[in-house]
């Protein structure tokens, strides 16, 4: 599974948050196999609009989107509890 870079205010939220190497980290984890329990990936509500997110840490989650089969568009990384 490829993923697309990141949008600059992605990377810029990244660095305000210290999240770069928890993100590189799980980037590669879910590159190499996107089921990888750590990541804890899932569908998001409401299903038809086809939005995943996965595990940057246990506060951070990394929003995305399926561009193609197998690449996909990070749109956001968010504070999971807010």
């Amino acid at each position: 599974m490829k993923i697309l870079p990141i949008h600059p205010e992605i990377e810029e939220y990244l660095k305000t948050h210290k999240l770069v190497k928890k993100f590189e980290k799980q980037s590669k984890f879910f590159e190499k196999d996107p089921t990888y329990p750590s990541l804890e990936a899932e569908l998001l509500e409401p299903k038809h609009l086809k939005i995943y997110s996965f595990r940057v840490d246990k506060k951070y989650r990394a929003i995305f989107v399926f561009i193609r089969r197998d690449a996909v568009e990070i749109i956001d990384v968010n504070n999971h509890y807010r």
